[in-house]
């Protein structure tokens, strides 16, 4: 299973367990709608787990096996080890992200990260790597008991400064914890626009690692607010009048042998090359049936509506924010061109969300689609008509309608495989079918007295 640089790795932290007289590591991974999932293991016997894994029941985890096929294993990568910096002081903890399998040894289909892994494959292949990098838009709020409406502790908008500096600190200690795992680099942390919002943002990296490191943020994220007595949340939109939380994903593909950006092309006037173009139309292609992973809550489309930044039109452009996919054309470097899709949120599973914008991109580069013309006016202020006129399509505006265009495609389906396909369908269907029976405040305030 490993290679002589793997084995030694498991050595090296071994030998840091028993340093750091580490007595527990907890192995995690996320079910097939992103929620984080721990064992904790006692470091007496972990080096034997590295090869053989830790069983567990599948059934009881969204979209881990019938209880008839029910029984799964959780091999941990040596590549994802890291102390858990909270838990530096006093009783040591570790973390291992986990690869699913089967008992006979075979990869679990449904397994999210193994999906991810099949299509960054699928990329090299074809001689590619791509470099993602999200920012994670969250908010946080007072943390009340559970029938409690959670309530903002701040007013400010965008780059809002608290002279308390309260709101600096905890960025702070979100940006330092997150920096002590593998391959984290915090760029930016700062205010949104929304109250109670902020925004982290970090250096890019592979696909796989990206993955890693966005659900190992989004971890830190929740201990450190409760930590400040608050909640950390990715909900897409916790208010009808304020922006929601988007998780915009710049991407950027080189070429797997000359490491060179091949979305760079120093010869055209906006320097990007026809392998960019492609990619764009790929993602433009599969924007409709992409969207039930990009958006995956019945409250993503929530968000997802005019006037509050989100994307709701399917077009591309330069610089243009109204757009699904935007060029930032002030790069003057090979490096730096990319690509960057507004509509994801940060509330889905990251592993299906890269897999699936992948996915969508090589498709543009296999079959060379051509992009309609960038768009470089406001589509916020356009009329029905002249979007018509401009062949222009609305994004899903509801986790129904989502739901409905990923059915009607093969996109998702050959993505995912058919198990994980039906595993995720079958879950949205139930989460929005729940959703559109509830009656809200707002509908009882205005429908009870007057009709």
């Amino acid at each position: 299973m490993y290679n002589q640089e793997k084995k030694a790795r498991i050595g090296e932290i071994m030998e840091e367990i028993k340093e750091k007289d580490i007595k527990y590591c907890m192995f995690q991974f996320l079910s097939i709608d992103g929620r984080p999932k721990s064992i904790g293991i006692n470091t007496d016997h972990m080096e034997d787990l590295f090869y053989r894994g830790e069983g567990f029941d599948g059934s009881s985890i969204t979209g881990y096996g019938r209880l008839e096929e029910s029984d799964m294993v959780a091999v941990p990568d040596p590549d994802t080890f890291a102390v858990i910096p909270w838990r530096e002081e006093g009783e040591t903890d570790a973390r291992l992200i986990c690869d699913i399998y089967k008992p006979s040894g075979e990869r679990f289909p449904g397994d999210p990260r193994y999906i991810l892994q099949k299509t960054i494959r699928s990329a090299e292949e074809m001689g590619f790597k791509i470099y993602l990098a999200p920012e994670l838009e969250f908010f946080l709020l007072k943390q009340g008991n559970h029938w409690d409406t959670p309530q903002p502790v701040d007013f400010r908008g965008y780059f809002g400064a608290d002279d308390s500096e309260k709101d600096h600190l905890i960025r702070r200690q979100i940006a330092v914890y997150s920096e002590k795992f593998p391959g984290i680099t915090v760029e930016t942390v700062h205010h949104e626009v929304a109250r109670s919002q902020h925004e982290i943002s970090i250096k890019y990296d592979s696909a796989l690692k990206m993955a890693d490191s966005t659900m190992t943020l989004k971890s830190v994220v929740k201990v450190v607010a409760a930590k400040h007595g608050m909640l950390g949340t990715f909900m897409p939109k916790p208010w009808a009048d304020q922006n929601g939380s988007g998780m915009h994903v710049h991407q950027s593909l080189w070429d797997l042998h000359e490491n060179r950006n091949v979305f760079y092309d120093a010869e055209d006037p906006n320097k990007i090359s026809d392998t960019l173009r492609y990619f764009i139309a790929g993602q433009l292609k599969h924007a409709h049936s992409m969207t039930a992973i990009l958006n995956s809550w019945p409250n993503s489309y929530k968000r997802l509506v005019p006037g509050y930044e989100a994307p709701t039109l399917i077009a591309w452009g330069f610089k243009n924010r109204s757009m699904l996919i935007r060029v930032p054309n002030f790069f003057n470097k090979e490096s730096a061109a990319r690509c960057e899709i507004r509509s994801p949120d940060p509330a889905g599973n990251p592993y299906l969300q890269f897999a699936a914008l992948l996915n969508a991109g090589l498709d543009g580069i296999k079959y060379k689609i051509e992009p309609p013309a960038p768009v470089e006016v406001n589509l916020f202020e356009l009329p029905a008509e002249k979007l018509k006129a401009m062949n222009i399509e609305s994004i899903p505006g509801s986790m129904d309608d989502a739901l409905r265009h990923m059915e009607e495609s093969s996109f998702t389906r050959e993505l995912l495989g058919e198990e994980a396909y039906q595993a995720y369908a079958d879950l949205k269907w139930k989460e929005y079918n729940l959703y559109r029976t509830q009656v809200t405040e707002w509908e009882l305030k205005r429908y009870s007295q007057v009709l």
